[in-house]
C-alpha cells in the first residue's frame, strides 16, 4: 500500500512497524501502550492504541494513523502473550467488526469493563464510587435475539458480501457465513437468508444493497420490521412478563440474562421508598411493568406511539392495572401526573447518546427521591451525572451487566437519591 497524502508522519512513518507493551484496555475496547520517542534513556510517553491487543503482552505493530497526542497501528504479532489470551471461537474475529474480546477469557472481561466504569466515574464525574462487579451473561456465546446484517450493491461479477463491517471499516463489508454471538436459530434463518440473496446476485435479479433484521422471540425467527413478536421475561417463581412488541421496535437483545436486569432495576426502584414510578423512556413498557406491582402506580412515556400502544396492551395482557402510558416526548413526562417527585422513583433509559438538557431540567425540577438511571453507553451516562450532582443527587449503587459478552459493549445501572 502506497503512502497516503494527508498522512502526518510525526512521530512515526506510515506503516512504521513498532513494538510495543500493552497496559490496559480502552472503554472502545482497544489496546492501549506507551512507547518512547524521544531518543536513548527517554520515558515511555507516546500512547499507541492497537486493537486486539491485550493487556500485559508485547506486540509488533503497524502503525496506520498519528493524532496529535496518540498514535494508532495495526496488530502485527503477538510476542509475549498474555496468559489471559484465549482462542477465538469466530474465525472471523480481527476482520469482522462486530466482537473486541474473543480472545480474551471472560472472567478477565468483566474485570476490565467494571474497571473502565471506574475509571470513567473518576475521570469524567470526579467521583471515586465502589462500582460492583459486572453481573455476566448466563450465555457467552449463543445469545443475541437480533442481528441486523448488510451487504453493498452489486459490483463486478462476484457475490456481494453479507454481514457486518470490517474493523476500522466505515463502509467495507465482511462476509459472515455464522455469528457466533447469535442464537442458533438466527445462524438458521441467516444461513436462508443468505441463498436467497446469493442466488439473486447470480441470475442478475439483486437491485442494491440492504440492511436485513433477523430476530428471534418464541423460538421464531422474523425478518419482518412489522412483525408482532412476544418476548417472555421471567421476574420470579411464579411471576413472568409476556411483552409484545414490533420486531423492528427497540428491545434488548440478550433474553438469557434479562430477566435478572430488569429485577435488579425494580429492586433499586422499589428500594427507595417511593409509592410512585415514572418510567421515563419506557418502549413497549418493560421495566414500567416489571415494576408496576411494587408501587401504587407507574406512569411510562415514550416518543414512538406504536411502542406505547404495545405497552398498553402489555399492561393488559398482563394483568396490570395500575400502569398507563403517555405518547409524547420525554421531556414533557413530568407534567400533570398527580403527584409529587418527593413521592416517585424514576426509571430512565435514554438512547446511545444519552439525555438531553430540556428532559434533565424537567426531571430536576420534579426532584424525585430516586433515579435509577440504565445506559448502553456508560460514557454518556456518566457524563450526564454531572447534573445530578450539581442538582444535589449522591449516587447510591453502580452495578454494570454484560448483556454482550465478547464485546466491548456494556449495560450499566447507577442508582442516584437525594442528599
Amino acid at each position: 500500500m502506497s503512502k497516503k497524502k494527508t498522512f502526518n508522519a510525526r512521530p512515526f512513518a506510515y506503516h512504521e512497524e513498532i513494538e510495543v507493551g500493552v497496559t490496559a484496555l480502552t472503554n472502545l475496547g482497544v489496546g492501549l501502550g506507551r512507547v518512547a520517542i524521544g531518543g536513548p534513556g527517554a520515558a515511555p510517553d507516546w500512547v499507541v492504541m492497537v486493537a486486539f491487543a491485550l493487556p500485559g503482552e508485547r506486540v509488533r505493530a503497524r502503525v496506520f494513523r498519528n493524532h496529535s497526542n496518540y498514535s494508532e497501528a495495526d496488530l502485527l504479532e503477538v510476542l509475549s502473550p498474555s496468559p489471559q489470551r484465549t482462542v477465538p471461537r469466530c474465525p472471523l474475529f480481527g476482520r469482522c467488526g462486530g466482537c473486541q474480546y474473543q480472545n480474551l477469557a471472560y472472567g478477565e472481561q468483566l474485570a476490565w469493563k467494571r474497571r473502565q466504569v471506574a475509571e470513567l466515574l473518576l475521570h469524567m464525574a470526579g467521583l471515586s464510587v465502589d462500582v460492583a462487579p459486572v453481573i455476566g451473561s448466563p450465555r457467552l456465546f449463543g445469545y443475541r435475539s437480533k442481528i441486523t446484517p448488510h451487504f453493498n450493491p452489486p459490483r463486478g461479477a462476484g457475490p456481494p458480501a453479507i454481514g457486518f463491517l470490517r474493523q476500522g471499516s466505515r463502509s467495507e463489508v465482511v462476509d459472515v457465513p455464522r455469528c457466533e454471538i447469535a442464537t442458533e436459530a438466527v445462524n438458521a434463518r441467516l444461513a436462508q437468508a443468505r441463498g436467497e440473496i446469493l442466488r439473486a446476485a447470480a441470475d442478475g435479479t439483486l437491485a442494491g444493497g440492504a440492511t436485513l433484521l433477523l430476530r428471534e422471540a418464541a423460538g421464531a425467527v422474523t425478518m419482518r420490521h412489522d412483525e408482532r413478536i412476544v418476548e417472555e421475561v421471567p421476574l420470579g417463581p411464579s411471576e413472568t412478563l409476556r411483552l409484545g412488541f414490533l420486531a423492528g421496535d427497540f428491545f434488548q437483545n440478550n433474553p438469557f440474562i434479562l430477566p435478572a436486569f430488569a429485577r435488579y432495576v425494580r429492586d433499586q426502584a422499589r428500594g427507595s421508598g417511593a409509592r410512585f414510578l415514572v418510567d421515563a423512556y419506557c418502549g413497549s413498557g418493560l421495566f414500567a411493568l416489571a415494576c408496576a406491582r411494587a408501587f401504587e402506580r407507574a406512569v411510562g412515556v415514550e416518543v414512538s406511539e406504536s411502542a406505547v400502544a404495545f405497552a398498553r396492551q402489555n399492561a393488559a395482557a398482563n394483568g396490570i392495572a395500575n400502569a398507563s402510558f403517555i405518547a409524547g416526548d420525554a421531556s414533557a413526562v413530568f407534567s400533570g401526573l398527580g403527584f409529587a417527585g418527593a413521592d416517585a422513583a424514576v426509571v430512565i433509559d435514554p438512547p446511545r447518546r444519552g439525555c438531553d438538557r430540556a428532559f434533565l431540567g424537567q426531571l430536576f425540577d420534579f426532584r424525585p427521591r430516586a433515579v435509577v438511571y440504565v445506559s448502553c453507553d456508560p460514557a454518556t451516562q456518566i457524563r450526564d451525572l454531572g447534573g445530578f450532582l450539581e442538582a444535589g443527587y449522591a449516587v447510591r449503587a453502580v452495578q454494570p451487566f454484560d448483556l454482550f459478552p465478547q464485546t466491548r459493549h456494556l449495560e450499566c445501572v447507577v442508582t442516584l437519591g437525594l442528599g
